[in-house]
């Protein structure tokens, strides 16, 4: 490795790389490395072979504030990947699903001196990935991705996967976290938001549905991926689906969380803090698409409640951030970054905005997953 190129590093490359790379089972020999990504939580470089022969690679360091539980983590990823590789041929495996290197000695991590975790995945060549969807194309090949994976995962135990954030989309948690903040009023910023408050009060039990048909035994565990951002999908040349990433948040859930994530990132015409409340409207054309996807995948597994709980996860998402953001807000800010002192309550009000205009459009919406439903269900009969 004594030839190695380090190239446009936008975080601190660590001392010990070449120790680090060394300690895993790759092939052929390294020559760059260059910072790569725009994750905010992993730090990812990408690891250029010398021969063409072998793969390229991507090493990152894991970010173990967050994800407490290493080893854990690394094991559901490992399960999932595996399951899905078993449905495939040895040629699709390799290049739709995400390829884990071990240690010489095994292992599927790496913990320095320093006590930084690190992993290297094979990198996937001839791939695109979008931050935001502007086509309805895309739309579906959004929801072809991820209902897909979980099609796939369907028959594999959810219960041997751990939660590598433990209540992640828990909104009953983060109620008691924002009612909490409230009572502790620390920034003295509650009386700032009582229009705010009281549209997040009038909705806290709709709000809980999707968790009590799942404790009532009605909504069934999934293992779901739980961020379900359109930039967690690679696409192929030609722009279709080849292969999910980002794996950390894979873990037992409900099929409307995944539905309900990706719909709030695709239908917003807004961004997500957008100040002129007014510009928030929703691309629905993109909503269809990708229920389309989404069901043309997944339909043979869901069950009739499942696809009734869908609009509940449309319903849910926006609401739940617009609780995250004023939590924050209440807070001080002590959670997500902000550009300006308001910034937190900004996003909160365009979190409600959209969840204002999904109220005003949920019959159309669920009439849209109904009748995809029904018709995708006639044509496989």
């Amino acid at each position: 490795m004594s030839n190695v190129q380090y190239m446009n590093l936008n975080h601190q490359t660590p001392k010990n790389v070449e120790t680090i790379i060394d300690r895993f089972n790759i092939e052929g020999k390294i020559i760059e490395i260059k910072a790569f990504g725009s994750g905010h939580i992993n730090d990812t470089y990408l690891l250029k072979n010398e021969n063409d022969s072998y793969p390229d690679y991507l090493l990152q360091r894991i970010n173990h504030s967050i994800f407490t539980n290493v080893p854990g983590l690394m094991k559901n990823i490992q399960l999932v990947t595996d399951h899905l590789k078993s449905k495939l041929s040895e040629a699709a495996a390799a290049t739709e699903v995400l390829t884990i290197v071990p240690l010489h000695r095994g292992e599927l991590f790496y913990k320095d001196e320093e006590g930084n975790y690190w992993r290297i995945f094979h990198f996937i060549k001839d791939t695109n990935s979008y931050d935001l969807v502007e086509k309805e194309v895309q739309a579906n090949e959004g929801g072809k991705a991820f209902g897909r994976f979980q099609a796939m995962l369907a028959d594999l135990d959810a219960s041997l996967l751990i939660e590598p954030i433990p209540n992640f989309l828990n909104i009953e948690m983060r109620l008691n976290r924002f009612y909490q903040a409230l009572e502790n009023d620390s920034a003295a910023r509650k009386h700032i938001v009582t229009e705010e408050i009281e549209y997040i009060n009038a909705r806290t039990e709709q709000m809980k549905t999707i968790l009590k048909l799942g404790r009532e035994g009605k909504l069934p565990l999934r293992i779901t991926h739980n961020d379900t951002k359109f930039n967690n999908v690679l696409l192929n040349k030609n722009d279709e689906v080849q292969c999910v990433i980002d794996l950390d948040t894979v873990m037992p859930g409900f099929v409307a969380y995944d539905f309900g994530d990706a719909i709030r990132t695709i239908i917003n015409s807004a961004s997500e803090d957008e100040k002129e409340l007014d510009k928030i409207k929703l691309n629905i054309p993109l909503f269809e698409a990708y229920t389309i996807g989404y069901l043309r995948e997944a339909c043979h597994f869901l069950t009739d409640i499942e696809v009734e709980s869908l609009m509940h996860g449309v319903l849910l998402f926006p609401y739940m951030q617009a609780v995250r953001f004023l939590t924050d807000y209440l807070e001080d800010d002590v959670y997500y970054k902000i550009s300006f002192k308001e910034h937190n309550l900004q996003r909160t009000k365009a979190q409600i905005k959209l969840l204002k205009e999904i109220e005003a459009h949920a019959t159309q919406l669920s009439s849209i997953v109904n009748t995809v439903y029904s018709e995708i269900k006639s044509e496989v009969a």
